[in-house]
């Protein structure tokens, strides 16, 4: 028998595991992967572009000769490349990059005093090779939910170099030269990693550009927080995002909760993301509770058929004598938030609304003149703008009742005959699809090749990326 003490503290558990499902998931494939690697080895070899070699200066004792005081000063890198590099997934971890056959040039001046009161000066070149770098980066989540990189371990090994001595007594370098030559490769070696792990912590900020919560518009944004670091497998890296839409002033949590989904093992394009149906509906919910699902119409507005309603109204039920003059206005909403399903090549959203309408009287008040209740449906086709998911919508049904009448009872279709509600109805669900909503983002980034599928409770966007400055 359990103990309420541990009833209570599974039940306390439950919102905590319902929560932990994502509404959005983001793949990265190999492709996108190696895309990323180019832009981040341009990044590289621009920060090892700035190791700044110190000057080296010692004593040698040369035979024939004795001791020789030598100085090498004003060392700046002339070549840099990195002409192999590989980034490959470590599951559950982050990545390891492996640099091969990378090869930097460097220019110097030379400075000696031999003999006591001899010297001479003169320049140098550097040539290093077979240069390798390996480093194991680390992918988690940070404090505000957006992806953060480090580095975990990193070795350089300065594989062989060659030193060319100009001008004066370059003889006497070249009977020391292979110190010299370890010398140089060891300062070199000292610098590498310190300058890698700047290049990929600088990586972060780029990172924090990432819109963990997009605004929207005066209603409503959407958070894409992690819910958890990126599952990272041998070909991808996937991450969990909220993809939950929010009231713009005061976060609510809607009565639903997304439910499982898995992104399909796709290939072709380097970013996969999953826009699972909790996502919408979550829109649905703070639309409805904001009241921006809702319209007033009035004669202004749609003159001709306000007058047709207006005579049958007279016609049917004398209202002039009431409303001598009047002039009418209709309030249409939603009474709760739409439903958004997802299907194979499908998206339906269901709506229940009312139309409300009344007389205005001369000093502005509005008297009721009845009720109409609409419960009607629309299909919604989708399409990618930039880095926003919208569409248009067409009218599936809609049938409306009489609700409450304050003039007396009358059928429906009598007095509406016109095509105003299905209009009125169609535009008041258009806000939760026509606009759109931003995608997960970072920085300037754009969406190319983009493919949109509707599958079963989520919907699937295939895409390349491109980033511009």
């Amino acid at each position: 028998k359990m103990s309420p003490c541990c009833l209570l503290a599974l039940l306390a558990l439950i919102p905590l595991t319902l929560a932990a499902n994502p509404g959005v998931k983001v793949k990265l494939t190999d492709k996108g992967i190696e895309y990323g690697k180019q832009i981040g080895m341009a990044s590289l070899q621009q920060k090892l572009k700035t190791i700044k070699v110190p000057d080296l200066s010692g004593t040698e004792k040369v035979p024939h000769v004795g001791k020789v005081k030598y100085s090498l000063t004003g060392m700046t890198i002339v070549n840099l490349g990195l002409p192999k590099s590989a980034l490959v997934l470590v599951p559950g971890t982050g990545v390891s990059l492996a640099i091969t056959n990378a090869f930097i040039n460097l220019h110097g001046n030379w400075r000696v005093r031999y003999f006591r009161f001899m010297q001479d000066r003169g320049s140098f070149d550097l040539a290093v090779n077979g240069l390798t770098i390996t480093a194991n980066i680390a992918i988690k989540s940070d404090e505000t939910g957006r992806p953060m990189v480090s580095t975990v371990n990193c070795v350089a090994n300065v594989g062989r170099a060659s030193i060319k001595f100009h001008g004066g007594a370059s003889w006497l370098y070249n009977l020391f030269k292979s110190y010299i030559d370890k010398a140089l490769r060891s300062a070199l070696q000292k610098q590498i990693c310190p300058l890698v792990a700047d290049a990929i912590t600088d990586m972060n900020q780029h990172l924090k550009t990432f819109n963990v919560l997009a605004k929207v518009d005066q209603y409503a944004e959407i958070e894409y927080s992690m819910g958890t670091s990126p599952t990272i497998s041998k070909s991808s890296m996937e991450f969990s995002l909220k993809g939950e839409f929010y009231n713009i002033v005061k976060h609510q949590e809607p009565p639903f909760s997304p439910t499982p989904f898995s992104l399909p093992p796709q290939g072709n394009n380097m970013l996969y993301i999953g826009v699972s149906s909790f996502t919408p509906n979550s829109a649905g919910f703070v639309y409805n509770n904001a009241g921006a699902l809702s319209l007033y119409v009035t004669d202004d507005m749609v003159i001709n058929i306000l007058l047709r309603i207006k005579e049958r109204l007279c016609v049917l039920f004398q209202i002039a004598k009431r409303f001598p003059g009047m002039m009418m206005k209709l309030l249409v909403k939603t009474v709760k938030e739409p439903t958004i399903s997802l299907e194979p090549n499908n998206v339906t959203v269901q709506a229940s609304g009312t139309v409300t309408a009344y007389a205005i009287q001369p000093n502005t008040t509005l008297s009721p003149l009845f009720v109409l209740n609409m419960e009607g449906s629309v299909s919604a086709q989708l399409n990618v703008t930039g880095v926003k998911l919208a569409g248009a919508i067409t009218l599936n049904k809609i049938e409306m009742t009489l609700g409450t009448s304050y003039v007396g009872q009358f059928q429906v279709r009598i007095i509406f005959s016109d095509a105003l509600f299905p209009c009125l109805f169609i535009f008041i669900v258009s806000a939760l699809i026509e606009k759109g909503f931003p995608l997960p983002s970072i920085g300037k980034m754009n969406l190319v090749n983009t493919q949109l599928q509707v599958l079963k409770d989520y919907m699937l966007i295939g895409t390349d990326v491109q980033f511009t400055g």
